[in-house]
């Protein structure tokens, strides 16, 4: 019983020492916490600020991106016009052109035409054949037949190869 009594007088004394312990303990716990809480606080601050921050610069460049895009539009359907006139011009010069041949065309075939045959024939003999052939071609026939016949066999067969694939 003397056991019982002495440890029912020493645990108060033992759980009021424990409870001082502890309560020190959570008074420089709680004080370790606040300072914690008051980093954490500020990192928060200077999160938010550089969010803001970013949020702002991304906006600008958003905003540039757009003039940008908007200016590039306009330049391709600048390009887009430019490139539809000079097309149209191409195909307006390659008919010129083709119109300048067939004219350059008619007046060699006259000149050939008006020129006596064996004279015509020894100036084509002198020529490139896919020229000379190019030329015949644009003759009457009879003319044509005439200057073939003056002509050297062998030239004269090539010239009516080259025609062939020509026509």
């Amino acid at each position: 019983m003397k056991y019982l009594l002495l440890l029912c007088i020493s645990i108060p004394i033992f759980a009021s020492s424990e409870l001082y312990d502890c309560t020190k303990i959570f008074e420089e716990r709680k004080q370790e916490l606040i300072l914690e809480l008051e980093r954490i606080d500020e990192q928060e601050q200077a999160l938010n600020a550089l969010k803001e921050a970013t949020e702002d610069l991304l906006k600008r460049k958003e905003a540039t991106l757009s003039k940008k895009e908007v200016k590039l539009n306009a330049q391709e359907k600048d390009l887009k016009s430019r490139e539809e006139t000079v097309s149209e011009n191409l195909k307006k010069t390659e008919t010129l052109l083709k119109e300048l041949k067939e004219l350059k065309m008619n007046k060699i075939s006259q000149t050939y035409s008006k020129m006596k045959a064996q004279s015509a024939a020894d100036i084509l003999s002198k020529l490139k054949p896919q020229e000379a052939a190019g030329i015949l071609t644009t003759l009457k026939p009879k003319t044509m037949a005439k200057i073939l016949g003056k002509m050297d066999a062998t030239k004269a067969s090539e010239m009516t190869i080259l025609m062939s694939k020509v026509r």
